[in-house]
């Protein structure tokens, strides 16, 4: 299965919550350099951040997903 990096960040907590929003709606995803920049924030710009990576097949769901949603905001549920 092949991932893409739909997201990136350079903090875990909006990251997290991204995560969560994807996989509520049944898209398995991970964190990619999750530990790298929470350890060492400095290297956050050198890795290219915490990156959200989605299935291939998966992307324009995700896409969808959060074009229907402001950051930090819960689902638009009249989309």
């Amino acid at each position: 299965m092949r991932f893409i990096r739909i997201r990136a960040y350079d903090n875990y907590i909006p990251a997290h919550i991204d995560m969560g929003r994807l996989r509520s709606e049944g898209i398995e995803c991970f964190l990619a350099d999750e530990n790298t920049v929470t350890i060492d924030p400095f290297l956050t710009y050198a890795v290219g951040g915490i990156k959200l990576m989605v299935p291939e097949q998966e992307l324009e769901k995700a896409l969808q997903i959060f074009a229907n949603t402001q950051p930090g905001s819960e689902p638009n549920q009249n989309a």
